[in-house]
């Protein structure tokens, strides 16, 4: 059975600053279209939940990919 994976993380536009990646409460899902939905409705929800100095100041962004993934 293939599923598809959400691989997301948090990254700073300030040089030097690494990526971390981020866990999410849903992580398999059945098709693309579903994950790639979910991803940006929870990064919007993530990233309008930050104080909007700290993203200013740190330039925050996240990134994210839908992956298919074969699972046993």
């Amino acid at each position: 059975m293939i599923k598809t994976v959400l691989l997301m993380v948090l990254c700073s536009g300030i040089a030097g600053n690494s990526c971390k990646v981020i866990p999410t409460p849903i992580v398999l899902f059945d098709d693309y279209s579903s994950c790639i939905v979910y991803g940006y409705k929870y990064s919007h929800k993530l990233m309008a939940g930050f104080d909007p100095e700290w993203n200013n100041s740190m330039k925050a962004y996240t990134k994210f990919s839908c992956e298919p993934d074969k699972i046993i």
